[in-house]
């Protein structure tokens, strides 16, 4: 099966990096969420540009923090933004099905889970999600670094799964970001 790419994986990332630089500023809403949208969507199916793989956190709102609507990103979300084989499953969905070529692991600071890896024992199926984490950062102990371990952690998972190729015009790029919870501001990994 061939795809067609409508958007290229840097056409991707300037998208939402655009939509960013816009939430900073607003006060409410996000993108499209219009009856007119739900209709196309719902008669067309969806053609988002992005995969958001990011914490279950309810103050990390991708939809919101990038400008996008109904049917601009394919959100992946689970605490500690922490990778495993159902969120690859998605990801192969999306690339192969969907045609998106930009994948953005995006962690946020002060991350509950990260900080239950560095200061806790968790039991239950928590531990599940520390334990990855805890393979992540390993000794670190600053917040702030942790989550950019974190974050390219997941990052390096998926990009050894699907032998992402950067280099490559059509390839599926994958990028690292970070949410700032106090501002809204996502850093880009350089």
């Amino acid at each position: 099966m061939t795809l067609e790419y409508k958007v290229t994986a840097g056409q991707a990332l300037q998208k939402l990096k655009e939509g960013n630089l816009k939430y900073l500023s607003a006060k409410t809403g996000c993108g499209d969420i219009s009856p007119q949208i739900r209709k196309h969507t719902s008669e067309n199916g969806q053609q988002p540009y992005a995969v958001i793989v990011t914490c279950s956190d309810s103050r990390v709102i991708p939809e919101c923090i990038f400008g996008a609507g109904i049917g601009d990103l394919f959100v992946i979300r689970v605490a500690g933004n922490v990778i495993d084989d159902h969120q690859l499953g998605s990801i192969e969905y999306a690339a192969e099905h969907l045609g998106i070529r930009l994948v953005v692991v995006l962690g946020h600071d002060h991350c509950g889970a990260v900080d239950a890896a560095i200061n806790h024992d968790p039991e239950g199926y928590i531990k599940f999600i520390t334990d990855e984490i805890k393979l992540a950062i390993g000794d670190e102990k600053d917040d702030y670094k942790a989550c950019w371990l974190n974050v390219r952690h997941s990052a390096d998972i998926i990009e050894q799964s699907f032998e992402i190729h950067r280099e490559e015009e059509h390839g599926l790029r994958v990028v690292c970001a970070l949410y700032r919870l106090a501002d809204g501001k996502v850093e880009f990994e350089n």
